[in-house]
């Protein structure tokens, strides 16, 4: 099997899709505790609406390849957190630093997700029907970071209610520390 690759880009604002991210690679980045997102990172052109500030596309994307040595299945996993700063955009006359925040929240939840995927990889025991074994798993972990992505800016009210943004700010935050990112 070669190697795989597909991309989930959420849109904070109730939308979500999967693309294929093998056909043109476009500019991502990788999640990284180290490094917050700034407004500057959102260079897509905003949709004309009256409803929203700002857009975060971030999701999850994976890639395995697959061997066997004496009649045993080995995999080797890539899962990732990812933002494409191409499609997520924001409207300076809207926005400042509590909007920021729950944007930036949208893809520490991805990282969430992605760990969630690792972990649930790890322990799976694959068959020779490997490629569908994990295409389910990714489809699975998908529809939960889409219905959390929603709990969070329904819960939240897409950052206006301040005080429940800054406690999902601490619950993440939290959740970032107790699950330590495994390798890939």
């Amino acid at each position: 099997m070669g190697a795989l690759k597909y991309s989930l880009w959420g849109i904070c604002l109730l939308v979500f899709g999967v693309v294929s991210s093998q056909e043109q690679e476009e500019e991502m980045m990788l999640w990284d505790a180290d490094r917050k997102l700034q407004w500057s990172d959102f260079k897509g052109s905003y949709f004309k609406t009256e409803w929203a500030a700002a857009t975060t596309a971030s999701g999850i994307s994976y890639s395995f390849s697959s061997y066997t040595k004496d009649n045993q299945l080995y995999l080797d996993f890539l899962v990732q957190s990812e933002f494409y700063p191409d499609k997520s955009w924001y409207r300076p006359e809207l926005c400042d630093s509590i909007i920021l925040s729950h944007e930036q929240l949208h893809f520490d939840i991805s990282e969430l997700y992605a760990r969630k995927m690792r972990e649930q990889l790890a322990k799976t025991q694959f068959t020779m029907d490997a490629k569908a074994e994990v295409r389910a798993i990714y489809k699975s972990v998908l529809k939960e970071l889409s219905n959390f992505q929603n709990k969070y800016d329904r819960e939240t009210n897409f950052s206006r209610d301040l005080q429940k943004q800054l406690l999902w700010n601490k619950q993440i935050e939290a959740a970032l520390k107790e699950e330590k990112p495994s390798q890939n």
